[in-house]
């Protein structure tokens, strides 16, 4: 439909989408966020470095602002209707989720890796701080907080004390957005070589090696399914109507890249690769 890997492409479909729901929306404050955002990636945000995490990265945070994107606009079609600044908040939510990997100029030991098992909260402290003296957000950090902790694989969004309905349908989405713009990547698989070295920097038990992942990955796949149900009450229903308004497709894509990705994993590691790398279909990344 368009190519995914330049990010003036995404932007521009991401407005087109947002004034879909909102004709005339201000796009201000998602265009200062994303031009920061993006310097921040780069290494070119003043107190920090460029982001080292080749999983985690600024095609990553795009992914998970495009899916946001359309979750909202199927819902939309649906009859929920955000206000602007709820808008707002999901769009820049999804846009600053992973920030916390970023290593201030100060942190020269490993990567932003190492910061995977509390890269949420230090994400929450950016976006605190970024909005600290913008009156527009003044009285959102709750919600930001709130919204932000969706991403977090053990949340349980029960625990957490949305101030309404809707923000904390903007928290189920962004946590299944995140998911979804990972799982259903072309080259998902290929990254999670790549995560596996993140993981083992940041000290994340249970993953002895690349092929333990791929295995545990199999499992993942399933328990992400219930996960939607369950927690995040199934928001990703709304893709079906975001692409047959948008692209008069009557299906999820995502669900069915996902389908595709699960199927593939499942073959190779039935064909008993020792080495499984050599079993995966397209160019493999290294990671450092």
């Amino acid at each position: 439909m368009f190519d995914v890997r330049d990010d003036q492409t995404i932007v521009r479909e991401i407005k087109l989408t947002v004034g879909l729901m909102k004709p005339g929306f201000d796009f201000s404050h998602l265009d200062a966020a994303f031009h920061d955002v993006k310097r921040l990636f780069l290494g070119q945000y003043e107190g920090y470095r460029k982001c080292n995490t080749q999983y985690h990265d600024f095609g990553h945070t795009l992914m998970v602002l495009l899916a946001m994107t359309r979750l909202m606009h199927g819902a939309y079609l649906q009859e929920i209707k955000f206000t602007d600044k709820e808008i707002n908040l999901g769009l820049i939510s999804s846009l600053m989720h992973d920030t916390g990997y970023i290593q201030s100029v100060d942190d020269c030991e490993g990567t932003g890796a190492k910061y995977t098992l509390t890269h949420i909260t230090r994400s929450i402290e950016f976006v605190q701080n970024y909005y600290s003296r913008d009156p527009y957000f003044a009285a959102d950090m709750h919600n930001f907080h709130d919204i932000l902790r969706c991403t977090g694989l053990n949340t349980a969004i029960a625990d957490l004390p949305f101030e309404s309905e809707r923000i904390i349908l903007l928290g189920k989405m962004l946590g299944t957005a995140d998911l979804l713009g990972q799982m259903a990547d072309r080259l998902y698989l290929e990254k999670l070589i790549l995560l596996f070295g993140e993981f083992k920097e940041g000290g994340v038990a249970g993953y002895e090696s690349e092929m333990e992942l791929f295995r545990k990955t199999v499992h993942f796949f399933q328990w992400i399914r219930t996960r939607f149900e369950n927690e995040f009450g199934n928001v990703e229903r709304y893709m079906v109507d975001h692409f047959k308004n948008r692209w008069n497709i009557n299906s999820n894509i995502y669900e069915e890249s996902i389908e595709v990705n699960f199927r593939y994993l499942k073959f190779i590691l039935k064909s008993n690769q020792k080495n499984i790398r050599s079993a995966l279909r397209r160019k493999v990344f290294s990671f450092h």
